[in-house]
C-alpha cells in the first residue's frame, strides 16, 4: 500500500514529470538560443544590422557623439557595473566560489564551474578572432578596449558565470520563490553588464544579443550535463 499511496501522491507525480520534461526544456532551449545567435551572426556578416546598430548607439548620445545621455554620476554607475562583466572580476568570483565548494567537498561542482567558465572565455576568444569585427567607430568608447567586438565577451562571460552561480546556488534553496528570486537576480546582472557595454560605446547593440545567446546557451549546456551525469552517478548498479 505504502508504494501505491507514493505513486499516487501528487508531488511524486509533479516529481517525475519535472525530471522529464527538464531535459526536453533544456535541449529546446539551447537549440533556440544557438540558433538565435546564428541568425544574428549571418546577418551581422552581411551587413544587415548596420542600420539598427547605430540608431541604437546614437540614441543613448547627445547631439556629441562623445557624451552619453544622462548626468556624470549616471555615467559612472554604468562603469561601475560593467566592471562587474570583466575578466578580473569574473576569475576572482569564480575561483572564490569554487574554493569555497572544494572546502564543502562539492568536486562536481567545483568541475563543473571551472569547465563553464574557461571553456566559455576560450570560445569567446576565439569567435572574436574568427568574426574580427572592429569596434563601434560611430561613438567615443567611455572605458578602453583592447579585443574584437563580436560577440561581447563581457555579456557572453558575464552570462556564463552568474547564471551558473545562480543556479548552483538556487538548487541548494527548497523553497520555489527563493529559487526564483536568485535566478532572477542573476538575469538580471547579465542584462545590465550587456547594456552597459552599449551605453559605454565600446559594444554593437547585436555584439550584445549574440553574447547572451551564446553564453546562456553554453551555461544552460554545461548545467545540464552536470546535472545527467550526477543523476547518472546517483543510480544504483
Amino acid at each position: 500500500m505504502e508504494p501505491a499511496k507514493a505513486y499516487l501522491n501528487p508531488r511524486t507525480w509533479l516529481g517525475l514529470a519535472q525530471r522529464e520534461i527538464a531535459p526536453i526544456a533544456a535541449i529546446l532551449g539551447i537549440a533556440l538560443l544557438l540558433l538565435a545567435f546564428a541568425e544574428i551572426a549571418d546577418d551581422v556578416g552581411e551587413g544587415d544590422t548596420r542600420a539598427f546598430d547605430e540608431s541604437l548607439l546614437l540614441a543613448l548620445r547627445t547631439s556629441d557623439p562623445a557624451d552619453p545621455i544622462g548626468p556624470v554620476w549616471f555615467e559612472q554607475s554604468v562603469a561601475d557595473i560593467t566592471s562587474l562583466g570583466g575578466f578580473a572580476v569574473l576569475a576572482l568570483v569564480t575561483l572564490l566560489v569554487c574554493g569555497y565548494l572544494l572546502v564543502q567537498r562539492k568536486w562536481g561542482g567545483a568541475l563543473m564551474l571551472l569547465v563553464a567558465t574557461a571553456g566559455g572565455g576560450a570560445l569567446s576568444e576565439g569567435l572574436k578572432l574568427g568574426f574580427n569585427r572592429p569596434r563601434p567607430d560611430l561613438v567615443a568608447h567611455v572605458v578602453e578596449t583592447t579585443s574584437m567586438s563580436f560577440p561581447s565577451g563581457h555579456a557572453m562571460l558575464s552570462a556564463v558565470t552568474y547564471l551558473t552561480l545562480g543556479a548552483l546556488l538556487a538548487r541548494t534553496q527548497e523553497k520555489q520563490r527563493l529559487r526564483g528570486y536568485i535566478l532572477g537576480a542573476a538575469i538580471l546582472v547579465t542584462l545590465l553588464i550587456g547594456v552597459s557595454r552599449i551605453y559605454l560605446g565600446v559594444h554593437w547593440p547585436t555584439d550584445v544579443l549574440a553574447g547572451w545567446c551564446l553564453g546562456a546557451a553554453w551555461a544552460m549546456l554545461c548545467w545540464s550535463i552536470a546535472t545527467w551525469l550526477t543523476r547518472r552517478a546517483e543510480k544504483p548498479a
